[in-house]
């Protein structure tokens, strides 16, 4: 089968060995997407909607590019450092996925690769 690769630029990409997305067959796996800005700051500071809104349309762009589009995403998951930002990262998946509805995983854990980062999120796709 072949498999492509897709890449967005993250600084971590070329460091850590791996891509912003994988294309085998007609699966379509978005890897873990962190809030990072064009200039490879962290985009939204302070704030976990701004934050999850930066990884889902980093998420967004990766899929198009591999030529699909938001309504291939079959599964989500998104990794939140504390319960507290829950809410805010749901409404901003909800922003792209409320008539979509993936199957979808909130997990909470003890931290991300950056101490400012709320959320980092992944996406599977079946492309047609």
């Amino acid at each position: 089968m072949d498999r492509k690769l897709y890449t967005s630029g993250s600084p971590y990409e070329k460091t850590f060995g791996f891509s912003r997305a994988v294309k085998v067959g007609n699966l379509l796996v978005v890897s873990g997407t962190g809030p990072i800005a064009p200039d490879g700051t962290t985009a939204s500071v302070g704030d976990a909607y701004g934050q999850a809104m930066r990884c889902l349309e980093i998420i967004k762009n990766a899929i198009e590019e591999a030529g699909g589009e938001l309504d291939n995403v079959i599964r989500t998951r998104m990794y939140i450092t504390d319960t507290s930002v829950q809410d805010a990262v749901g409404k901003a998946h909800g922003a792209y996925f409320s008539e979509i509805k993936p199957a979808a995983t909130m997990v909470v854990v003890k931290g991300l690769v950056r101490d400012d980062w709320f959320v980092e999120i992944e996406a599977d796709c079946l492309l047609e």
